[in-house]
């Protein structure tokens, strides 16, 4: 049953976290494609990690970042005052580079079969 909890209040305040992110920061040097990830709140609800995926240049998630972390008493409000809990996690935010990850396999991946398509053409010209 605190399995079921933790797991509804995660998804709860990565819900409420992306919209106030989307809807109520307003820092021009933000990046436009910002995406929260995943939320993990410790079991006593005093920290919640914020896991997000940030689209564009290094420096711009360096930038972003930074400003999200800066920006992480204002979110911790907004998202009080929409949610109903004893206390209100405070916000650690964490870059998750996964999707970047999984792209960068991909293109290995695909660069591979390419290679042995290559190479199953010239093994086929030499017979």
């Amino acid at each position: 049953m605190a399995r079921y909890r933790s797991e509804k209040i995660n998804e709860e305040m990565k819900k409420q976290i992306s919209d106030v992110i989307r809807n109520r920061v307003r820092d021009p040097r933000l990046a436009p494609m910002i995406s929260v990830t995943s939320v993990d709140v410790t079991k006593d609800l005093k920290y919640a990690k914020v896991y997000v995926s940030i689209f564009g240049s290094d420096t711009e998630k360096d930038e972003s970042l930074k400003i999200l972390k800066n920006s992480s008493g204002f979110i911790r409000r907004e998202v009080a005052s929409k949610i109903n809990l004893r206390s209100t996690p405070e916000l650690l935010f964490n870059l998750d580079t996964s999707i970047e990850y999984g792209m960068h396999i991909d293109r290995l991946i695909h660069s591979i079969k390419e290679n042995e398509d290559n190479g199953d053409e010239s093994d086929t010209e030499e017979n």
